[in-house]
Order: structure tokens, then sequence, then C-alpha cells
């Protein structure tokens, strides 16, 4: 993984060291011997803890992916119903997708049929897993209509917490209107067991805006670095925080239980007041899992918590193919001085590939400020399943402060993926084919960015190509096509957009698009392509050919 091994022996080194004083290390002893720890005590197992959730109750969690999610808690719960049959009928609310079902199961955990009746979450989890080619248990169970599915855009479900916390009476936001969270569009409904509306349309002033009513949490599970004896947690070892603050406060206001697992417990009053971002009047009960990695391919590494030398040299080179020409494309679209969100996939590669072709050396990845939907600042956005957390980030800010940012137009450039973009501009990213990924931050950060990019390849599912002497050739075009005539389902209304002033433009490995009122535009292609075979005869609906076609730079096709 990426970072030195040095630095990320030498962390580990001062880790051991500490618990060689008795701070993790005789708390572990008294676990085992009393099963509980602390003047509140509030420090069991994991069996102790997940034997509080009962039939019928809610259930919110944090994770980020394999970032900081209490994958033992949720493991813990799995195992409870598998020996006992019990809980039952839980739902489950996950601001974001928990786990990845290949390294860290997180969500995959309480994916069983009885346990969960209900998931409320803005994004599951799809791959298959590498070697078994097996679906994640919760991507069966959506499919086969064996759970009420409901899907919310990222920013309502961060938001949303903050009303239940205070007992408000819902969340109101225009974000999301006619695209699939809207009621008339499907209501983020993603099974046909999901019956009940979870988001009203409604009118105020004479405006239309989506009403996401409150409902009762009645367990919390979160992920945190430390605890001390009373239930304070800190976060030094993790590098987001994520929706953790905010479940516990919406636990709490609705008389439920927090449950935290962190890595070690400290002594009370030996870490500052401002590293103990949840305080103990808001947990329950601790659990320890000492060697719990930060997340998929990370057990831990210093670079994704703070400022870093060298940080360029650090970080992985992107493999050759078209999703390598794709990064390179849009990072050319990065300007210096504006602050750059990424999404997930084929759009998050656009910085590594910055860093690759020298456009971050000699200082000026100073200049720059990229983000994510999770909150990291600065350094290096990753892609794959290190995506969420920067590395060598510069500050941070929790899920729903990042999305009182994203929402007041703190992010004037997105690079965001896509699934399926059609001939009105709706783009779909949240539910095609055999996958129903959710939206995730996507709706979000579209609606509120001023300049938007869209990256991915022209076809997918076998396509393959090559890229020789600053050529692309399609060697076998995927068997199915993103441009379509009609998206399966909205997450975003992209010619809306354009209408209220938006810019837009859409990369792909083969040529570029500048959407435009009315349609496509191909303003750039790639040197050795067929323009009819290869480009016009793989999109859905007709696109108009600039009077000013250049050729894509054969400079993004070398090595």
């Amino acid at each position: 993984m990426t970072g030195p091994d040095e630095a990320r022996d030498a962390t580990a080194a001062g880790r051991e060291g500490r618990e060689g004083q008795g701070t993790r290390a005789g708390q572990e002893g008294r676990v085992g011997r009393a099963g509980r720890v602390g003047r509140a005590g509030k420090v069991c197992g994991v069996a102790e803890a997940v034997a509080l959730i009962q039939d019928g109750q809610a259930v919110a969690s944090t994770g980020v992916i394999g970032w900081l999610t209490p994958d033992a808690l949720l493991a813990g719960l799995g195992e409870r119903f598998a020996t006992t049959g019990a809980p039952r009928d839980l739902t489950f609310y996950f601001p974001c997708a928990t786990g990845d079902a290949v390294g860290i199961g997180g969500m995959d955990h309480v994916a069983r049929k009885g346990l969960m009746r209900r998931i409320v979450s803005a994004s599951f989890v799809n791959p298959r897993h590498p070697v078994t080619g097996a679906r994640p248990a919760l991507t069966e169970l959506i499919q086969n209509d064996l759970v009420e599915a409901y899907s919310w855009p990222m920013g309502a479900a961060m938001h949303w917490l903050r009303e239940v916390a205070r007992r408000g009476p819902g969340y109101l936001t225009r974000v999301g209107l006619g695209t699939y969270a809207d009621p008339r569009h499907g209501g983020g409904k993603f099974t046909r067991l999901a019956q009940d509306d979870l988001v009203e349309l409604v009118e105020l002033g004479g405006e239309e805006y989506l009403f996401y009513p409150s409902w009762p949490l009645h367990a919390g599970l979160v992920r945190a670095s430390a605890a001390d004896p009373d239930g304070n947690l800190s976060f030094e070892d993790q590098p987001l925080f994520s929706s953790a603050l905010a479940i516990a406060l919406a636990v709490k206001a609705c008389g439920g239980t927090v449950i935290a697992q962190v890595s070690r417990i400290v002594p009370a009053g030996s870490l500052p007041a401002r590293e103990m971002r949840v305080p103990g009047a808001l947990v329950d009960r601790v659990v320890v899992v000492p060697d719990a990695p930060m997340t998929t391919g990370v057990r831990h590494d210093p670079g994704y918590l703070r400022h870093v030398p060298d940080v360029v040299a650090r970080v992985p080179r992107l493999p050759s193919g078209p999703d390598k020409v794709i990064a390179r494309r849009v990072a050319r679209e990065v300007r210096p001085g504006e602050t750059a969100i990424f999404g997930f996939g084929a759009s998050s590669d656009a910085v590594l590939a910055m860093a690759e072709d020298g456009l971050l050396d000699d200082g000026r990845l100073a200049e720059h400020l990229f983000t994510t939907e999770h909150g990291s600042f600065g350094g290096i956005v990753m892609s794959g399943w290190q995506f969420s957390a920067n590395y060598s980030p510069r500050a941070l800010l929790d899920g729903p402060s990042q999305f009182d940012f994203i929402d007041g137009g703190g992010c004037p450039f997105a690079a965001l993926a896509f699934a399926q973009i059609d001939a009105e501009g709706n783009v779909n990213v949240s539910r095609f084919g055999a996958a129903n990924p959710g939206a995730g931050g996507f709706v979000d950060i579209a609606h509120n960015a001023r300049r938007l990019v869209f990256a991915g390849t022209l076809t997918t599912d076998g396509l393959r190509v090559s890229c020789t002497d600053g050529e692309l050739r399609v060697l076998a075009e995927g068997r199915v096509r993103k441009l379509v005539a009609r998206a399966g389902h909205v997450t975003y209304r992209l010619g809306e957009g354009v209408r209220r002033g938006q810019w837009a433009r859409l990369v792909t490995e083969r040529a570029v698009f500048d959407v435009v009122p009315g349609g496509l535009e191909l303003v750039e292609l790639a040197p050795g392509v067929d323009l009819r075979r290869d480009v016009l005869d793989q999109i859905g609906f007709p696109v108009r050919l600039s009077p000013s076609l250049v050729p894509m730079d054969p400079a993004l096709f070398r090595p």
C-alpha cells in the first residue's frame, strides 16, 4: 500500500510502546476477567454489546466503504442472529455504503433475511468477489426483493440525522427534485417490498421541496480510535469523522443505545479534550478490537492522517488502459486555485494521473485543493477501495458539515463517473443492469457544482482497446452502451442543470463531448478512431458534430 514501510513500522512500534505501559493491554486483561472496565462500566465484549439490540429496532452505523466501519460489531450482530435467530426485523440506516463485501464485510454481515427487514442507505456495495465471483449478500437481497430497500442521496442521509438529533420534523431540500429520490419517480424505493413513503413532495412559498420525515433510531454503531473509561471517543488513528457524532446525537435524542468499537482504552484525562470528538455522555458501551485495519488493503498508514513529505512519490501509478486515458484527459479540466471534488470511479483517478504526469511536482500540489464527499481536504484523492480518505490531507470535516460545504456551493468544479447518460441529459449512476449501487453523494455534488466533468468509457462489459504510437484502437467493443436513448434511473437531470447555467463536459477514452441545450456535441476525437463505427454507432441518440472538432492530444495515449 502507499506510504513507506518505515513510517508504518515506526507508528506500529510507538503504538506497541504505549500498550506496554498498560493502556490497552491492562484494560484488555480486565475486560477478560470482569467483562467491563471503568467507572461507568461501559467497556464490554462484542456479544454483550450487540445483545442490547432488540427485535424491530432501527440501527444506524458509521462506515465509508472500509473506513470507519465498526466491522466487529456488525459481524457480531450477524453471528448473534445466525446462532439464536434474534434480533429480527431490524431497520438499518447507513448514511454511506459500509464495508466492501470483499475484505471488510460491513453491511453484508447483517444482510440476512429475517434479521434485516429494511435498509435505508445512500449507497450499497455491489462488486463481485474476486475469487468466488459471488455478489454481496445485500445485493442478492435487493435483487431478489427480499428486503425493503431505500436509497437516499448522501446529503439528505447526513442532514436527516441532524433533524432526528434536534427532534425536528424532518429534512427539507430542493436537491433531488425530478430524480429517483422524488416521490413522482419512486421516492428512493429500490424493491417492491419498499411500500412506505419515506420521502414526500411538499410546497413551501410556492416552491417544491423534498421532505424526509424524521423517525426514531434505537441503536447506533460507531467506530473510533480510542475511548477513555467514561466513553469519550477520540479519532486520532482514523482519517475520517463521517457520521459518527451525528449518529450518536440522533440515537441519544431518541433514547437509544450507542455502541463504539475502538482500538484501545486510554486513561481518563490522558488526551486533550479537543481530541475527544464524541463525549462519553453519548456513548453507552465500548468494545475493544485492537487489530482492526484502517480499511481494505491498509493496516495502518500515517499518510492518511496528516501531511507527509514526498507525497507524489508515495502514491500508486495507474495501470495502462482506457481508464488512464480518461483520467489524463479529465486532469486537463482541473484548475489551480479552484476547489475540486471527485466522485468514486473513473473520475477519482484524475488526481493520480496528475501526480504521475508531473503536474503536481515542485510545490504545485499546494496550488490545488482536492476533496471528496467524505470531508478530507488537500493532498491526493485516492482511487479504488482507498477512495474517500485523501493521502497527505491538510484538513477534515465531518459528514454533515461536508455536505453543508457542498450544498453551499463550496465545490465549483466536480468530476464524476457515469453509468448512463440519455438523450435528455439524464445521468444514471444509481441503478443499472445488475447493479444497484445507489447515488452516494452524486446528487448533491452535481446539483451544486458550476463546472461538471463526467468520466467513463463509451461502452462497457468486454471493451478492449490498445494505445500505440499516440493512437487508440478499439479491439473489442463493449456489449453495453452507456449513452442511451433513455436512462434506466434518473440520478441527476443534467439537461436541467445546463439550462440553469451549469457548464458540463463528458470525457471518454475515445471522444470528448460538451453538453449543450438539446443534447451532446462532439468536440474531440481520439486519433485512430473511426468516427462512424467507433463513436456515432455506439450512441443511442443523435449527437452534434462541432464545427471546430479537433483530435484528442496524442500524448494522452502514450505511456
